[in-house]
């Protein structure tokens, strides 16, 4: 008896899922497909049943983690109007929080595949780097509402993002060897890039006031 349509579409989903899991835990190259599919609950033989190669898969999840990636941005952006508070600051001070950077599972996808995105295929580096472009482009306009000007955000997006892309990748990569190191650089990152966008916002404010 043939796998209905719907269930071929949640096998599918289900082996995106454990894929996406392994290849945030160990990078991509680490992974084969005998392990892969054991993890969704599958064996090997199935796997060209939904894709057509590794390469092929590994797409499917970068479009999937980007996507989600995107969401995450949005849900704590509208959180931080909602709390009225900056959400520039909120950005990075949950960007730079240790629960993020214990979220490796399903934290930020271009923190997480950075190392891996050069070696990827034409499809997935594309969805990379079209996800980069596009979340330099929110938090641009992000900023350059929380500081109330039409200028200079995508600049500023992209120096405050990689420090902050920087910064927790760092401290990840020591956080099982030397935990007191790597909190100190998270700590420093975040309370570094805080002081920056708080010196900014004091600085329009007293230059408004001398307009008065």
């Amino acid at each position: 008896m043939g796998v209905s349509r719907q269930q071929a579409a949640e096998n599918r989903v289900a082996i995106v899922a454990a894929a996406e899991k392994l290849f945030r835990e160990r990078g991509v190259d680490a992974v084969g497909l005998a392990e892969l599919m054991k993890a969704a609950g599958f064996t090997q033989g199935g796997f060209y049943n939904h894709f057509k190669s590794k390469d092929a898969l590994v797409a499917a999840v970068m479009e999937k983690a980007i996507v989600e990636g995107g969401e995450t941005f949005t849900a704590e952006i509208e959180h931080a109007r909602s709390a009225n508070v900056n959400p520039v600051m909120q950005w990075i001070e949950w960007y730079l929080s240790p629960e993020h950077r214990a979220n490796i599972d399903a934290g930020c996808p271009l923190s997480a595949f950075a190392g891996d995105a050069r070696r990827l295929g034409d499809v997935a580096r594309g969805s990379y780097a079209e996800g980069l472009a596009a979340s330099l482009e929110q938090f641009a306009k992000v900023i350059e509402e929380a500081e109330g000007t039409s200028e200079g955000g995508r600049r500023k997006a992209i120096t405050l993002f990689s420090q902050m892309v920087g910064t927790l990748l760092l401290s990840r990569a020591i956080a099982d060897v030397d935990p007191a190191l790597a909190d100190e650089i998270l700590e420093e990152g975040r309370e570094h890039l805080v002081a920056t966008v708080d010196t900014r916002r004091e600085s329009r404010s007293r230059g408004r006031s001398r307009r008065k």
